[in-house]
């Protein structure tokens, strides 16, 4: 029997929730499970819907619900466009601990059996009055969050007040066939502008103050014979190539913008680099380590559940742009720590952060959900 699921997120932008979203779409078993997409119209998650488009999803678009005003005609929409496709399934892609919050509700009044939240990144969110009420009431609703972290579950827990037994931990996971690339001579001539012999060091993350480029851009002073690439595009592009520039770094940082060759970048350069201030568990950090590259990265809740630190990759301190430097240094001066590292870390993630698992995993909740219901309805049904 094939299950529909709707598949529901609140984005404006293209980041890891979305491209985490596109693996479970390209890996949920057909002969089991039909997705389907729910989504607002922002041009910013052009990549989600292209992607998705890509694997024959179909794609239903909503209007965003902003204010009570407008809560009070959509909210009733929804739950209509969902009571429409009778979905098995209503699985939630949250970019933090408080979105999605209307579909939510939405498929709890609709009464879609299996009514599940994936949370990618955990921070503390002030909880008062009609927000501390809603976000009790919508875990209620939910009858599995998955938690791509431990870090992730702890806040949950501790903050949110989860019960532990509604978390499932399910890591991140990519695929990995994409990511074991050689060099591409041309692309690396173009990334350095000519000067292939220097290191480069690579970071691809939102341009947005959770990823710590400001520090990056700090310990690049530190490290001259280096060129940074910054693949990625976001809200503080024009910031932070200001200070760049007053930084005095000039041709050494190169601000790509959003790239969909991430394989090919990882490729051509010598290191990569995530700065982060917090984390759930990044996809760039598992896309590097498949890529057999060493990582420096930032010692936060989610990176330290992917590396090890000082077996598949060094951590530091968050907003330190001294140890970020000295890191890089490490690396680019001691080579064979560098390749063993690296190796160690594509190992790691071979072996525990594939997409076909978590995709795997995040099945098994669905029939997991799906079987309370079918149990629970049959024993309404017996005569008493």
């Amino acid at each position: 029997m094939i299950r529909p699921v709707v598949h529901y997120i609140d984005s404006a932008e293209f980041g890891g929730t979305e491209q985490a979203l596109l693996h479970v779409l390209a890996g949920l078993d057909r002969r089991r499970w039909q997705p389907v997409l729910f989504h607002h119209a922002e041009a910013g998650i052009t990549p989600l819907l292209k992607g998705a488009d890509e694997l024959h999803i179909r794609l239903r678009e909503l209007p965003r619900i902003l204010g009570k005003r407008s809560r009070v005609t959509l909210l009733p929409r929804l739950i209509r466009m969902l009571r429409a496709e009778d979905p098995a399934v209503f699985h939630a892609h949250l970019n933090n601990p408080l979105a999605c919050q209307d579909g939510l509700l939405a498929a709890g009044v609709a009464r879609v059996p299996a009514i599940v939240a994936t949370v990618q990144l955990f921070l503390n969110l002030p909880l008062h009055g009609f927000t501390s009420t809603q976000q009790r009431f919508v875990t209620t609703i939910v009858h599995r969050y998955i938690a791509v972290s431990e870090h992730v579950a702890r806040g949950l827990r501790d903050t949110f007040r989860v019960p532990a037994d509604k978390i499932a931990v399910i890591h991140n996971g990519i695929g990995l066939t994409a990511f074991r690339k050689s060099v591409d001579t041309r692309l690396r001539l173009t990334l350095t502008g000519g000067r292939t012999e220097r290191p480069v060091i690579l970071t691809a993350a939102r341009l947005a103050e959770q990823k710590g480029h400001c520090y990056l851009l700090k310990a690049a002073t530190l490290v001259p014979q280096a060129i940074f690439i910054l693949a990625g595009d976001g809200p503080d592009r024009a910031r932070l190539q200001a200070q760049a520039q007053e930084l005095g770094l000039g041709e050494r940082v190169v601000f790509l913008g959003y790239r969909d060759d991430i394989s090919d970048l990882l490729g051509c350069c010598d290191l990569f680099v995530l700065p982060s201030l917090f984390e759930g568990l990044p996809l760039s950090i598992l896309e590097a380590m498949a890529a057999n590259k060493p990582v420096v990265a930032s010692a936060v809740g989610g990176n330290d559940e992917a590396i090890v630190h000082g077996e598949t990759g060094l951590l530091v301190p968050p907003a330190d742009p001294a140890a970020l430097a000295g890191a890089i240094h490490r690396l680019l001066s001691d080579l064979e720590l560098a390749r063993r590292l690296a190796v160690q870390a594509e190992l790691r993630v071979r072996q525990r952060f594939s997409a076909e698992a978590m995709v795997e995993h995040v099945s098994q909740i669905y029939e997991q959900i799906l079987d309370s219901y079918n149990e629970n309805s049959g024993r309404q049904q017996l005569p008493s």
